[in-house]
């Protein structure tokens, strides 16, 4: 999906070797399971504003393109996750400074990557972040569903895998 707006995009790979910038994990209710910031250059709002943002903006470009889908005629219910193939078609936009990229699991959880403009296809590797998040917070005898979490195994793997992914 690609918004109006800004530059065509050379295809070249910029010179930054790294492409990540930031990640954000929701679960259904809008509450942020996690966020990882890799290359920010500055924040403008609060954290608790971003979060907002972030999930409100998202909210709405699922319903945009749930209610666009010119082949569905049942725009079932907005906000209610959904199997994968089902209801929103919405992965990613693209501006001219970066890219967001957007998985949502069927039990509800969001994961987000903003990443450089420049980037491919990422819905690999979303579905591979989730596995690592299940391998290691889900599966954790510790760890309370629905709330926010620190897992150093999680955090060294997700760092180890973005390495290798760009």
């Amino acid at each position: 999906m690609q918004f109006f707006g800004g530059s065509e995009l050379p295809s070249a790979t910029p010179p930054s070797s790294n492409k990540m910038r930031y990640m954000y994990v929701f679960n259904r209710n809008g509450v942020c399971l996690y966020y990882k910031d890799w290359m920010r250059p500055h924040t403008t709002l609060s954290p608790q504003q971003d979060l907002k943002l972030m999930f409100g903006l998202l909210f709405s470009l699922k319903s945009f393109t749930a209610k666009m889908d010119p082949s569905s005629a049942n725009k079932g219910n907005l906000g209610v996750p959904q199997l994968p193939g089902q209801g929103c078609s919405f992965h990613s936009f693209r501006t001219n400074t970066y890219k967001l990229s957007f998985m949502e699991t069927p039990s509800g959880i969001k994961i987000i990557l903003v990443t450089d403009p420049r980037i491919g296809d990422l819905q690999e590797a979303l579905k591979d972040i989730y596995n690592i998040y299940v391998e290691y917070v889900v599966k954790n005898p510790l760890y309370t569903p629905g709330q926010p979490f620190r897992c150093e195994l999680f955090n060294t793997t997700l760092d180890h895998y973005v390495r290798n992914l760009t």
